[in-house]
């Protein structure tokens, strides 16, 4: 989750609660804010982060109704990259893969862009030392990770 327009703080707050309040969905946990050059993208710095939902919606209804919380916070879509108030993204669905027009499962980018992988790798880490179910990803290795923090210019807030 993330964007580059407007107060984003707050907004990604307020996402949170929005996606809450879903049916059958609860938040689990939250990554520290992350900022970030615009990978891809124009505009200001976007500010992002990682959460890991519960929920009862499948795959497909969960990325419907989490593209109709974009909408609700003033999400255009003038052009492709373009500056955003708010992109809510579905990086994983448990052992969930799909590839269709609308849905392709895991994100296929997610490992590439430090600016998931980061908030990714936090919250992977807060639920395992809670001693949370952590589903097994092929993360890149630390080193690389640090290659893409480096080359990318991601920082935590």
């Amino acid at each position: 989750m993330g964007g580059n327009l407007g107060d984003m703080r707050a907004r990604l707050a307020r996402a949170l609660e929005d996606m809450n309040g879903l049916p059958g969905t609860a938040v689990v946990r939250v990554s520290s804010l992350y900022e970030t050059a615009p990978v891809d993208a124009t505009g200001p710095d976007f500010i992002n982060a990682v959460a890991v939902l519960s929920s009862a919606l499948g795959p497909q209804e969960l990325l419907a109704a989490l593209l109709a919380l974009e909408t609700a916070h003033d999400r255009e879509r003038p052009y492709r990259h373009a500056p955003r108030t708010l992109d809510l993204d579905l990086l994983w669905y448990g052992d969930a893969a799909r590839c269709t027009s609308s849905l392709t499962l895991p994100h296929p980018r997610m490992m590439a862009r430090a600016f998931v992988l980061e908030p990714l790798v936090e919250v992977l880490d807060a639920l395992a030392a809670e001693g949370g179910s952590v589903p097994v990803l092929p993360l890149p290795d630390v080193d690389a990770r640090k290659q893409l923090r480096d080359g990318q210019g991601i920082r935590r807030l």
